[in-house]
């Protein structure tokens, strides 16, 4: 198995863990709080890494292009992140997530254009399916198909619109700089960003509100947020955005798994259907 699977699937699983820890850490929090204090848990982890792994040092040699990317890697990161904790907020893990996900089809194309990655017959066969799988895992309830409110799939889509942009722009700017030490600067980027939200929706003082149970899965996201993107850069350094990025959105398996056993969260036949089509378009594009 070569390197860069390993570390595509060790993001994957971290990823997943991310999401429930953080679902059930902004049952009662303000959604951008909560992604701040994340982000912060986020940058004390990222940043302690790279004084374990001794790549501090390599911060003088990073090029003026590399610096750019990052900036722009942080920002999409903020997007990202404000986009879908708050989709999670106002929606169910199980509607959020498939579209957060399909942010892998866009990251393929995005790849093809302008990283030249191949883009073959049969990985446009594994897009297709994703992409079905993906919609077949949208089932909504009579109820909320009569609702006008669909505010959680705008955040949604926004999210896997900015997470593209983050695989992309990581892949340029990770290849002439460790992936530890990328993850910890890119994270000072998307902290400043995340703490603006929280101050122009006058939430800050919602923090002494915040109870242990909700700080202790709060924290807890962070470190496994932190854990998932250095797994993620490692992946990104090693193999080609178009490889990587599906075998982290598999990550959907265990979130999904996770949201049934913790969550309570239950699954139409539907929904177990296009799950299985999504995993075998993933699985297709990663073995050819």
């Amino acid at each position: 198995m070569e390197i860069w699977l390993l570390y595509a699937i060790g993001a994957a699983v971290f990823a997943a863990l991310t999401t429930i820890l953080a679902k059930i850490g902004i049952k009662d929090v303000d959604s951008h709080l909560a992604t701040a204090i994340r982000t912060v848990v986020v940058l004390v982890f990222a940043w302690f890494m790279v004084f374990v792994t001794g790549s501090v040092g390599e911060i003088w040699d990073i090029r003026g292009h590399t610096w750019v990317f990052l900036l722009l890697s942080g920002l999409a990161t903020g997007g990202s992140w404000l986009c879908f904790f708050r989709a999670l907020k106002l929606g169910d893990v199980n509607k959020v997530i498939p579209i957060d996900k399909s942010s892998t089809i866009l990251t393929m194309v995005l790849a093809f254009i302008f990283l030249r990655e191949p883009l073959g017959p049969v990985m446009a066969v594994g897009m297709i399916l994703m992409g079905v799988g993906t919609w077949l895992m949208l089932e909504l309830k009579k109820d909320e198909k009569k609702a006008t409110d669909k505010t959680w799939l705008l955040y949604a889509l926004g999210a896997a619109v900015f997470a593209s942009l983050v695989a992309i722009f990581g892949r340029i700017g990770v290849a002439d700089m460790d992936p530890t030490l990328w993850t910890a600067i890119r994270t000072m980027v998307v902290v400043p960003l995340s703490l603006l939200m929280v101050f122009i929706a006058g939430t800050q003082k919602t923090v002494k509100k915040i109870v242990r149970k909700g700080w202790i899965f709060l924290v807890l996201s962070g470190v496994a947020t932190g854990a998932s993107w250095l797994f993620f850069y490692h992946a990104l350094k090693q193999g080609n955005a178009s490889l990587v990025v599906p075998v982290d959105r598999l990550s959907i398996l265990f979130t999904m798994g996770f949201a049934a056993i913790f969550l309570k969260e239950r699954f139409s036949r539907r929904s177990i259907i296009g799950l299985g089509i999504l995993t075998i378009g993933t699985l297709l594009i990663v073995i050819v």
